[in-house]
């Protein structure tokens, strides 16, 4: 397993991380999880995330529930905040009151003593980026939190906020946690360039389009059963890549990896760890055998030539829009 630096901080994380985003947080999936993390484990997976919105706290319960048997300082532990957790006016969004609150609560479902990356789920255009950077500031003096990050902020945002930070000497972000995958690349555009210049390392979500790069999906053929997009509950965003075009793509990727004796996924992970810019990549996983499959990806080299392949193949869906 590779151990990348976030940013130019000096906390170092695997280069595949396990999140928990629509796999965690019922009763029937606790077992799941603590297979999937002990395999992690064993893997040298050292990075985990969660969010206290996933699932209105149970995915930060499960993850904290899973890694309990492990030394708290083996592993690196996020979690993120700004979507309402409750029906209140102060329910969400990035204030002092949200943060602080929901700090206090998300350390009591996960049961530690403090949270190793703090994200800002999302940008919150109502409460004033200064007051959202000393309430993270305060969390770090107070050792509740040791580094912040940010999720899916726009360069300018994030440009914003590095100004703001060291304006007032506050401790710096050192990470963004954006989408980022073969369909989806805006962060390419500029967020990597003004992350770079700003020493904050990109910790990549839905590296694999929600399944959609494990070639499971075939276009004009029935959705498999048991699969997300069958799932009415999480299949939300995955719908918006059950396009002809794009599932045409993912076969000619396919054919790409079979040339290369490895799989679709560890090939779309490959890619995706091959950006400079990637501190690491979160996979999800509800079977120890998707780990251990993916986890392989971490010593795969693409050379220039099967990038350039890749890049004739997405140029065909260069217009891919998400239906967010």
């Amino acid at each position: 397993m590779q151990y990348r630096r976030v940013g130019n901080s000096g906390v170092k994380v695997s280069a595949l991380g396990l999140g928990s985003w629509l796999t965690y947080g019922t009763a029937s999936e606790q077992k799941a999880a603590d297979a999937c993390i002990k395999t992690a484990f064993d893997c040298g997976i050292n990075f985990f995330d969660t969010a206290n919105a996933y699932n209105r706290g149970a995915g930060e319960e499960a993850i904290g529930a899973a890694l309990k048997p492990y030394i708290r300082s083996s592993y690196v532990l996020s979690t993120k905040v700004f979507f309402p957790m409750g029906n209140g006016p102060n329910d969400g969004g990035l204030s002092r009151k949200h943060i602080m609150e929901q700090c206090e609560a998300s350390l009591k479902r996960m049961g530690t003593d403090y949270i190793d990356i703090y994200f800002c789920h999302r940008y919150d255009n109502q409460t004033p980026t200064e007051e959202t950077l000393r309430a993270l500031d305060d969390l770090v003096t107070q050792g509740k939190v040791l580094y912040t990050g940010v999720s899916e902020w726009s360069a300018a945002q994030i440009t914003e906020a590095t100004g703001i930070s060291k304006r007032l000497n506050l401790d710096p972000l050192i990470s963004n946690q954006p989408i980022y995958n073969m369909f989806e690349r805006y962060i390419e555009e500029d967020v990597l360039h003004v992350s770079k210049q700003h020493g904050i390392g990109q910790i990549v979500f839905s590296p694999l389009a929600q399944g959609i790069l494990t070639g499971k999906y075939k276009p004009g053929a029935q959705i498999p059963k048991n699969s997300r997009a069958a799932n009415d509950r999480v299949n939300g965003v995955i719908n918006s890549y059950l396009q002809d075009n794009v599932l045409e793509s993912v076969q000619q990727l396919d054919n790409v990896a079979q040339q290369l004796d490895i799989s679709l996924a560890q090939l779309s992970l490959a890619w995706v760890l091959r950006q400079p810019g990637v501190s690491s990549a979160l996979i999800g996983a509800s079977k120890p055998e998707q780990i251990e499959e993916n986890i392989k990806a971490a010593d795969v080299n693409l050379q220039p030539d099967t990038l350039e392949e890749i890049e004739r193949i997405l140029k065909k869906v260069a217009d891919f829009a998400p239906l967010r």
